[in-house]
Order: C-alpha cells, then sequence, then structure tokens
C-alpha cells in the first residue's frame, strides 16, 4: 500500500493523525456488513492448524505453533459538523513459527482456507530455520509448556460494538462536537475506534485456544481560541481505550468520579466530557502560568497511565534490557545487574508496580497469549525493590525462570510474535485513603489529570510529562487552575518520591490503544492501572512559549 492509498483509507490526514503515535495493520477495505460476518468455524481452524503443524514436524520441525486470525477494524473520524472518513477493514491469514535445527522460522499465508496451504507455509517456515540455523550461535531454549486441549476465551462484551448501526455512532461523534461548539469551542474532532481480534492458537504442545477480543476507544480534541490575542488552548478527551463493547458508552452516575471535573471508571459520558472541556478550554485561557520551582504532585489515574508506562512498562521489557531494541526503540537503564543485585530501590516502599494480562475491562485482557500460555500476575517493583521483568518463553532462562510470563502478543497473523508489554500497574494503597485526604496536607502542589505530551530518553530514564488540566495546591485546598506545566525527573527519583497512594476505591485503568514497538513496527493495546498517587518535590517547569 503506498502512502496516499494508506492516508486515505487511515483518515491520518485528518482528525486522528494527531491522535496516533502508531497505526496498525489494517487489512482490505470492506463493507460494513462484512464486519458482521460468522466467524471462521472451530472445527474448520482445528484442521488447518493440523495440517501445519503436522507438515512442519515431518519436515524436522520440533516445535510448531499455528495462529489463524481474522482482525476486524472500524475507525469513525468527525470533526465540526462533518464525517470525514469512516474506515472499514478486515485482515484474515494463517501465520505458522517452527524451531527446526534449533532455530525460529516463520511463514504466513493470507486468506487461507484450505489445508494445502496452510501446510505450504510450514514447509516454507521449516525451510527458512534451517537455512538460519547455518548462521546459529546457539539454540533457542524455550521454556516448557503444557497442553490446554481445546478451549476458548471471550473478552465479557454485553454489546458488540460492530452490531451497532454506523448512523449510531456518527449521530454521537456529531452531538459530542456539537455540544463543544455551543459551550464555546472553535474547532473540535472525533473519533471512535473499535477492534476485534478473532485468534485461533494451535501448537505441538497440545493447544487448541480460540479467543475473541474486543477493544474500543472514543476519543476528542477540542480547540478554544482567544479572538482578541489569538492564542488557544486545548483539552483532549478523559476516556480511557477499553478491552470492553459498546456498553462502555453508556454510563451512569455510579461510573463517574467527581471532582474538579469528572473523570470516568468502567464507563464513560462522552458529551458530557465534551461539554467540559470546551468550558474548560475557556478557563484556560485566563489560567494563570505556573511559576518554575519544585511542587509536591498528585496525579490522577488519567494522568499518571502515561508515566507508569514510559518509565516503567518498557524498561522492564526483558528485550529491551538485553538490547534487542537497541536499533529502533532503544535501550533500558534497569539493567541485569541492578535486579540480581536484589536491592535496586526503584521507587519508594508505597511503589509495587505489577503486570498482567487478566484484569477485567483492559486492552492486555486476553485467557492466552500468541504462544499458548495462560495468562498471570506478577510483580515487576515490590515495596519499592525491583524484582522481575517481562518475559516469553525464549527468553525465561536468561533470568532463571521456569515459564513464560504470558506477555507475547503478534499484531497480526502475517506478523512474528514476540514479547510486548502486558498491562503494568501501581498497586493501590493498603490503608484507606481519599483523593480529598491525600490533598489535604499538601502546601505547595499541583494537580494534574488527563496525559498531555512528554519526552523520555532512550533508556526510559530522564523525562518530562505535561497533561490535559492542572489545578493548583494551597495549605491543602484547590486554589485554581494553571496552565503551561511541565515536570522533570528520572525514572528512578521519580518514583522514590510517591509518598503516598489512595485505596483501591480511586482505582482506574488508563492505557494506549496503539503502542509500537519492533522492526517491523507492530502495534499492541496496553491498560496501566493507578489509583491517585502524590510525589514530593518534584520540579516543574513553565512551558509557555517566549516570542
Amino acid at each position: 500500500m503506498n502512502r496516499r492509498d494508506f492516508l486515505q483509507l487511515s483518515g491520518l490526514g485528518t482528525a486522528g493523525a494527531l491522535m496516533l503515535p502508531t497505526f496498525p495493520t489494517l487489512g482490505r477495505a470492506v463493507a460494513p456488513e462484512a464486519l458482521l460476518e460468522s466467524p471462521l468455524d472451530v472445527a474448520l481452524k482445528k484442521r488447518l492448524a493440523d495440517a501445519a503443524l503436522n507438515a512442519a514436524t515431518a519436515k524436522g520441525a520440533s516445535y510448531v505453533d499455528v495462529r489463524i486470525g481474522r482482525y476486524l477494524n472500524q475507525y469513525v473520524v468527525t470533526r465540526e459538523d462533518k464525517v470525514q472518513n469512516l474506515v472499514n477493514t478486515e485482515s484474515y491469514g494463517v501465520g505458522v513459527r517452527v524451531i527446526a535445527n534449533g532455530c525460529w522460522g516463520f511463514a504466513a499465508v493470507v486468506d487461507a482456507k484450505d489445508e494445502a496451504a496452510t501446510a505450504r507455509a510450514a514447509e516454507q517456515a521449516v525451510a527458512i530455520a534451517k537455512a538460519n540455523a547455518k548462521l546459529l550461535k546457539e539454540p533457542v531454549q524455550l521454556a516448557p509448556q503444557k497442553g490446554f486441549g481445546e478451549v476458548s476465551w471471550k473478552a465479557p462484551i454485553t454489546k458488540n460494538a460492530f452490531e451497532v448501526p454506523i448512523k449510531e455512532k456518527v449521530d454521537l461523534l456529531l452531538s459530542v462536537n456539537d455540544a463543544a461548539l455551543k459551550n464555546g469551542a472553535n474547532y473540535v474532532n472525533s473519533v471512535l475506534f473499535m477492534v476485534n481480534e478473532q485468534k485461533y492458537f494451535a501448537s505441538t504442545d497440545g493447544s487448541y485456544i480460540d479467543q475473541d477480543i474486543h477493544r474500543i476507544w472514543p476519543i476528542f480534541n477540542v480547540t478554544t481560541i482567544d479572538p482578541k490575542t489569538g492564542k488557544f488552548e486545548t483539552r483532549q478527551s478523559l476516556s480511557a481505550p477499553v478491552g470492553r463493547g459498546y456498553e462502555y458508552l453508556q454510563a451512569n452516575p455510579s461510573d463517574k468520579v467527581t471532582g474538579v471535573t469528572t473523570r470516568y471508571n468502567t464507563r464513560y459520558d462522552m458529551l458530557e466530557d465534551a461539554t467540559a472541556a470546551a468550558q474548560q478550554t475557556k478557563e484556560k485561557l485566563t489560567a494563570k502560568s505556573v511559576e518554575a520551582g519544585k511542587y509536591d504532585l498528585v496525579l490522577d489515574p488519567s494522568h499518571l497511565w502515561l508515566t507508569i508506562h514510559e518509565s516503567v512498562g518498557h524498561p522492564l521489557e526483558l528485550d529491551r534490557v538485553l538490547g534487542y531494541e537497541a536499533n529502533f526503540a532503544g535501550t533500558s537503564f534497569a539493567t541485569l545487574d541492578k535486579w540480581e543485585s536484589k536491592n535496586f530501590k526503584y521507587g519508594s516502599p508505597q511503589v509495587t508496580l505489577f503486570a498482567d494480562k487478566q484484569q477485567e475491562g483492559s486492552l492486555g485482557a486476553v485467557g492466552w497469549d500468541d504462544e499458548g500460555v495462560n495468562t498471570k500476575r506478577w510483580d515487576l517493583v515490590k515495596e519499592g525493590t525491583l524484582v522481575n521483568y517481562q518475559a516469553i518463553r525464549d527468553q525465561a532462562h536468561i533470568i532463571g525462570e521456569k515459564e513464560s510470563h504470558g506477555c507475547c502478543y503478534a499484531d497480526s497473523w502475517s506478523s512474528v510474535q514476540f514479547q510486548r508489554m502486558p498491562n503494568v500497574s501501581l498497586a493501590p494503597g493498603k490503608s484507606p485513603l481519599s483523593v480529598d485526604e491525600l490533598i489535604k496536607d499538601v502546601q505547595k502542589g499541583i494537580y494534574i489529570i488527563g496525559d498531555g505530551s512528554f519526552s523520555i530518553d532512550q533508556q526510559r530514564y530522564n523525562f518530562q510529562f505535561g497533561g490535559q488540566l492542572y489545578y493548583e495546591i494551597k495549605d491543602g485546598k484547590i486554589a485554581g487552575m494553571l496552565k503551561d506545566v511541565a515536570y522533570q525527573s528520572n525514572t528512578q527519583e521519580f518514583w522514590n518520591s510517591c509518598v503516598k497512594v489512595c485505596d483501591e476505591r480511586d482505582y482506574r485503568l488508563g492505557g494506549s490503544f496503539f503502542d509500537g514497538k519492533g522492526q517491523p513496527s507492530q502495534s499492541s493495546a496496553v491498560s496501566h492501572g493507578s489509583s491517585t498517587a502524590r510525589f514530593n518535590g518534584v520540579n516543574v517547569i513553565n512551558t509557555a512559549r517566549k516570542i
């Protein structure tokens, strides 16, 4: 696909361009009705998989796994009173990965619905593995994994987003835009992203796993201009991308978190948020510009998820630690010697950061990963000390693990699966603590809500983060809105400055719908949870442009 066709298909020449750091493999454009066609019959998928397993084994493979995938995407893009793009895509095919002569090999075939095609792909994968083996320095060491037989997992959705009429989705987005404009915004764009991954995995371990995964992300961006000065302010939606169905957009009062602005938990009110965003951008135009200096920061989960993602999730990917990602994504300051010391203080005693692919409603939730490993939870940082990394089957032995952590993923049937970030989250505080109680003894602080621009170095150590909304805290009380705020720190200093974390009542998920990694680049979706947390003595800068 050439660049012009890609832009036309994806809508990146419009509102979506500013919202996406990495765009996923799309597939071929189809009619919306095609997205509602029934998945491939499980019995047929098993026959296709068995043909590949048998063919690869016959050619000398010591291990084989087969992934049969149907990937559906629908994106609705609007701006003000116009629909700018409607994207419906489908991608279907089979990928076969093998170990032969101690080396990996991979091949894939598009639209394969007969056993001869999957068998040919398997034979090609074995031939590639044997060719690769001529340059092999040491054989692949694959952690053992029991087979699960014929099993399945489905995302616990109650309303399939693909079954909702497009008109209803368009009407929602246009009403969101209208609400923002009526409340003073000059410009607004909104997008609704919906994904369904229908994935089947089979391996010589004896697993035949059928999974149905759903994700959704409603997002908007509001801009308000001061007509006298020409200055402008923006505010992005406070929605979180989630592993849920269309029910996510049917909010009720119990899903709302009140305070200086309304935030959301397992459901989201897009219309209400757009109304508030327009009003807040007007307020930001006249807000006080922050004075640079040291502040105690109170960080809402809608903001803190991104700091977790960049300063914890990425540096604790074992392939990155080992240097495998150095050419593209960088390395990690959290080197093996720090972990081996058993006393590296990643954060304060209040900081326990855990990984998982099980949290209901999270982007990373599945029953089994793309190597057929059942998912679980494990600690990365426990009470401040670095205790583990994220590892898959061919990495587990490097850190003395007997089994994979279950965090292997490929974004397509045509992509090779590799280690991807699971959900990584900050554990809630153990003692009862509300946000108001967290704030009441802050003398000089800033309360930050929503994620914004950021920068972090290639070792994931020195960084700078902004947000969407900033509120000054004076003598334990909210004193008014601020603007031009960003904080700077390094990963170890920042997490060691954490002094308090609110309890589980405040725990919420944020996340990245399009997280890029690898060469060729792949996109994955991952959630990060936390309760509101306080970090003392963090350096804050003023980001206002001086012209």
